[in-house]
């Protein structure tokens, strides 16, 4: 029987895509003021530029395994305590200002100064884009009373702390938060998603994992025992490589889930 459901944070109960592709259009857009050029083309090309030169740094790897990517690295503080994300706390003032400069680059404008203003502008339009899903706090509400709850995310505890205080009504639901950052690894870490089955006191047959990553969450749970739901709003096509216990395009398909999986656990 289902005793507790866990959950990813990002792109599943906080719309995280949404309040990055807004920060770029509103940054993007903010360049061309100055300069004649196509905001979706400079978007593209920060992007791509920000990808690339994540990738040359000494921290790369650990924010790899913590689970932190290239455009979280545009407006992240990453005021953790430890070695690794003290070293990518240095690195990121400076990779801000150098992607948005290449990316103009690339579009054949040589501007440092714009590129340090926009690596400032984006930052701070982000802190705005405060996004939940419709179903969020519905579903949860319904989960609550029956069973424990548990967040799961990868990241920095600096940022993802702060991604929660933006939505203060989200924390108060989960009897505990776990951030990789914090336990050392990321998701799909079969030990990471063991420490969070022993914070809920709970066997891998008595929980669910909601997710919208497979190679996250889904292939997480799948390592751990962990019947696996991967929420797949944007119909995406995936391969045979990581599959799902279930699918599912809202949080509201959930009870029902729960549902089949003890009917199956009866059977």
């Amino acid at each position: 029987m289902i005793k507790a459901v866990m959950f990813d944070l990002d792109d599943t109960l906080l719309w995280d895509d949404r309040s990055i592709n807004e920060a770029f259009e509103e940054t993007c857009a903010a360049a061309a003021k100055k300069y004649e050029l196509d905001p979706k083309k400079l978007e593209e090309s920060v992007k791509k530029e920000a990808r690339e030169l994540y990738s040359t740094y000494e921290t790369f790897e650990f924010t790899k395994m913590i689970g932190i990517n290239p455009f979280e690295g545009l407006w992240g503080n990453f005021l953790d305590d430890t070695d690794d994300f003290r070293k990518l706390n240095q690195v990121v003032p400076a990779y801000r200002k150098d992607a948005w400069t290449n990316g103009l680059k690339a579009l054949g404008i040589d501007d440092k100064e714009l590129g340090a203003k926009l690596g400032e502008l984006f930052p701070k339009i982000r802190r705005q884009k405060k996004y939940v899903y419709d179903e969020t706090y519905a579903i949860l509400d319904s989960l609550n009373d029956n069973y424990k709850l548990l967040l799961l995310t990868n990241g920095s505890p600096d940022l993802q702390n702060e991604k929660l205080r933006g939505v203060p009504e989200l924390s108060p639901y989960f009897d505990h938060i776990i951030i990789s950052g914090s336990f050392g690894r990321g998701k799909p870490d079969k030990g990471l998603f063991q420490h969070a089955l022993e914070k809920l006191g709970v066997a891998n047959n008595e929980a669910i994992m909601v997710g919208d990553k497979l190679t996250t969450d889904i292939l997480g749970a799948n390592q751990a025992g962990i019947t696996s739901v991967w929420i797949n709003r944007n119909n995406l096509t995936r391969s045979d490589d990581i599959i799902p216990d279930y699918e599912i395009q809202s949080l509201n398909e959930i009870p029902s889930i729960i549902e089949a999986v003890n009917k199956a656990s009866k059977a």
